[in-house]
């Protein structure tokens, strides 16, 4: 060989890489700086050494039919496992297998197809989304947040013909019994419950006038949107479920806002008066019954006062009459003596002896201005006091 005739100085021989790399290495790469002469690496050796070690990873010493199984089978293996999922407590898992809806799971570690034949939805059931309808929210870092009015979806009409600005949120969530619905049957959840809460509300203030909507039927109007929404989007099989409808703001048109308030208050006060009528008319009716019931009352027990009075003294006048027609003379001189003692009973008296021999006075004693005299003067002591 050629190469063995040539003794130069170096250590060893055995070939040109002996001489130029100085360590005799047995090949270009066998003993140490691997290329370090510049020249590419031998991707034949590279190839014969990667397949020396694959024989001896694998059973039998080489690549047979039944090491290309074992492999295949490790792979199909790890496949399958990647088809294990956990779905958290708020979660719910619906089974796609070929692109078609086969089933639900529950919480926990489940099992599907994996990729490509089968895939996992996990819909978040018991989160509570909120929509703004007629309003915006606008947040910001550096400010808090803010309001905008969204006209097109505020401004309503009544049913008496009135326009009405009304916001309101929707709080709703995915149905817990019915998730599938929800995520194959609707494209735009969100979209779909503002335009059907917009709509709802819009046929519920239809049916009422200005007046009670402003003021009294706030809960109802609430309570009957609420329904009506559940019951359009069960019939849309959407899996939306309501849980609250609140009204926000109810009030006239930005434009006409001052008057309605004047009206308002016009009206507030025909209600105070109308009350305070109601009140005053509440205590004097009862009064003026009672009063008339009273004299009424006290006519009947004079009328019977009297006419007990008058068949009294009729009886009497009967009494004496039978008397007088007994004994007619006694009957006249007892008459004319009642008759004196009742008239001059009460009055000053100055009796004249005309018929005697006297001095026509007749003294006597006036008890009667006797028992008069101590009580004037007990009178006229107090009035000096």
């Amino acid at each position: 060989m050629p190469w063995s005739n040539q003794s130069g100085g170096g250590s060893g021989g055995g070939g040109p890489w002996g001489q130029r790399g100085g360590s005799g290495g047995g090949g270009p790469w066998g003993g140490g700086s691997g290329g370090g002469n510049g020249n590419p690496p031998d991707l034949e050796e590279i190839l014969r050494r990667s397949q020396d070690r694959l024989k001896n990873l694998v059973p039998g010493g080489g690549l047979g039919g039944r090491g290309l199984m074992l492999g295949a089978l490790a792979l199909v293996a790890v496949w399958l496992l990647s088809g294990f999922y956990f779905v958290r407590p708020n979660e719910v898992g619906l089974n796609v297998v070929f692109g078609k809806y086969v089933g639900k799971t529950g919480e926990g570690a489940n099992w599907n197809w994996p990729y490509p034949i089968g895939s996992v939805i996990k819909p978040q059931v018991t989160n509570v989304i909120t929509t703004e309808v007629g309003f915006r929210t606008i947040e910001s870092v550096r400010q808090s947040p803010r309001q905008t009015d969204v006209i097109e979806e505020s401004l309503m009409l009544t049913g008496d013909e009135n326009i009405v600005d009304i916001d309101f949120i929707v709080q709703w969530q995915i149905d817990p019994a019915a998730p599938e619905n929800y995520v194959f049957n609707i494209q735009d959840p969100s979209g779909t419950v503002k335009a059907v809460a917009e709509s709802a509300m819009r046929e519920v203030i239809g049916k009422r006038n200005i007046q009670p909507v402003l003021t009294t039927d706030r809960g109802a109007i609430e309570t009957e949107v609420r329904q009506l929404m559940q019951e359009s989007l069960n019939s849309y099989n959407a899996g939306v479920q309501i849980r609250l409808v609140q009204l926000q703001k109810v009030d006239p048109p930005q434009q006409v806002i001052d008057a309605f308030r004047d009206v308002q208050a016009a009206r507030a006060d025909q209600e105070r008066l109308r009350n305070e009528a109601q009140t005053y008319a509440n205590r004097v009716v009862p009064e003026a019954r009672g009063r008339a019931a009273q004299l009424t009352q006290s006519a009947e027990a004079y009328k019977e006062q009297t006419v007990a009075e008058a068949r009294g003294q009729a009886s009497r006048f009967n009494a004496v009459y039978e008397q007088y027609k007994n004994a007619p003379g006694v009957t006249r001189e007892r008459l004319f003596l009642e008759t004196m003692e009742r008239v001059m009973g009460g009055t000053d008296k100055i009796i004249l002896d005309q018929a005697g021999n006297g001095q026509g006075v007749v003294p006597y004693l006036p008890l009667d201005q006797l028992q008069r005299q101590p009580a004037r003067a007990g009178q006229q002591q107090g009035a000096t006091r």
